[in-house]
């Protein structure tokens, strides 16, 4: 296990000796992509401010709640259980959040319970739709968003779906 500490390191070495053997300015670079990483963030961060207001603005109105008790019996009907539906609901909003949620239905339902596995593979594969499109749409040319979130949307229900129906044999 201790040497699992060195592999960082000596990646990180073998990339300035063999900068060095190429006789480029490491320092110079290092700087540079520094520079365009910060470029990077303040081009993305008024994106980021949207949709974090946005997913606040969904939980404190209260159409979270709404958008759970309208989708729970859709949801059952799909094979998803109840109890999982609000992390179903707010993943594509909020990592963060639907971790907590993941939190809850562990303490609630024990780790091993179906639920719990149920949600355990919906949060670790599905993903944060709206935050990964303001990063990737933010710099992207493209500004027609509601095809590629509604197509991504699509294939987490679907996953989700998939997800408990192999949880009951698993």
């Amino acid at each position: 296990m201790r040497y699992l500490s060195f592999i960082l390191p000596t990646c990180i070495l073998s990339v300035c000796i063999y900068a060095g053997f190429k006789r480029v300015k490491l320092y110079d670079e290092f700087v540079k992509g520094a520079k365009n990483g910060i470029d990077t963030v303040l081009s993305i961060l008024p994106y980021l401010i949207v949709v974090f207001i946005m997913t606040e603005l969904f939980t404190v109105s209260g159409l979270s709640d709404k958008l759970i008790k309208l989708l729970s019996p859709v949801f059952k009907f799909l094979g998803i259980p109840r109890e999982i539906t609000p992390l179903v609901i707010l993943k594509p909003f909020s990592g963060s959040g639907s971790l907590a949620l993941l939190t809850e239905i562990f303490t609630e339902n024990g780790v091993d319970s179906y639920v719990s596995r149920c949600a355990c593979a919906v949060y670790g594969s599905s993903e944060t739709v709206f935050y990964v499109s303001a990063v990737y749409f933010s710099k992207s040319k493209e500004k027609r968003l509601t095809r590629p979130i509604l197509i991504c949307l699509a294939s987490t229900l679907f996953s989700t779906v998939i997800a408990c129906f192999l949880c009951k044999f698993l």
